[in-house]
């Protein structure tokens, strides 16, 4: 059986719970806190050397980081997977696009907002330039949702990746009341079948004793 480490409120860890409620695989859940430092055990660095979640264990044992790659490893051959050479590049630059432009300022945004009880000197001189950016992350995917979804007329794992920390984007502050494509959106992929929370346990999970 898969065997997934991840900590609820990622928003990374989030995007592999949904996929693989979405195909409706049944797996382990293995729940790390980081606030305990989880992750920095000789145990969980042997899985992840970067000690992070999520951190999905195949059925040979073997592990697989970086949540990107697990959504791509997940959706192989699946309907989550973009068909056709350009759709699967457009499907990549979404997802490059989320690692470098959306979740260094979204996901950052909303942690030291909602998780860190006191922000140091150096994370609120950055804070500005994070939401500034983070801005500018959501003015491109407005402007890219005229469409129902972000590659090929279809829900995919591109809509996936982005939609993990987009949802909870205003835990950071960021207003999505002015991103009437973006909300619209964001009702299309919750509406979809296999849908949970990112604070839902899916019932394909069994939780690790």
């Amino acid at each position: 059986m898969l065997r997934l480490y991840d900590y609820l409120p990622s928003g990374n860890g989030y995007k592999i719970r949904l996929a693989l409620a979405r195909l409706a695989l049944p797996y382990e859940l293995v729940e790390v806190d980081i606030h305990k430092a989880e992750t920095r055990t000789p145990e969980f660095l042997r899985r992840n050397p970067i000690g992070r979640v999520p951190v999905l264990e195949l059925e040979d044992g073997t592990p697989l980081a970086e949540s990107n790659a697990i959504l791509w490893y997940l959706a192989e051959d699946t309907t989550l997977a973009p068909r056709g050479r350009l759709a699967r590049a457009e499907t990549l630059r979404w997802m490059f696009f989320e690692q470098y432009c959306h979740e260094p300022n979204i996901a950052v945004a909303r942690f030291w907002k909602h998780y860190v009880p006191e922000l140091s000197p150096l994370q609120k001189l950055d804070l500005p330039e994070r939401m500034k950016k983070g801005y500018a992350a959501l003015d491109v995917m407005e402007r890219a949702l005229a469409r129902p979804f972000l590659v090929d007329g279809r829900f995919g794992v591109a809509d996936i990746s982005l939609y993990a920390y987009t949802h909870v984007a205003e835990e950071g502050g960021f207003e999505l009341g002015r991103y009437p494509a973006i909300r619209a959106w964001l009702g299309r992929v919750a509406a979809e079948p296999g849908h949970v929370t990112i604070d839902q346990r899916p019932a394909s999970a069994r939780r690790a004793s």
